[in-house]
């Protein structure tokens, strides 16, 4: 599992992240640990939407040139 210290909301470096909130993404030894400064960051992170087009194959990518 990789670690991160860095709030991705706030940008602040963590330096003591013991007690602090995190999530976890991912499973595994690709998993990533994200900590954050407080709860508030950690749900405005969760809040965000993300899209999935690996789930939505109406749209064709394909570039037959």
């Amino acid at each position: 599992m990789r670690i991160s210290t860095t709030d991705p909301i706030s940008g602040a470096d963590i330096k003591n992240p013991e007690g602090r909130p995190f999530v976890i993404e991912g499973k595994g030894e690709g998993a990533l640990k994200i900590y954050f400064e407080n709860e508030d960051n950690k749900k405005a992170y969760l809040e965000i939407q993300t899209e999935h087009p690996g789930e939505d194959f109406t749209t064709n990518l394909n570039n037959p040139v």
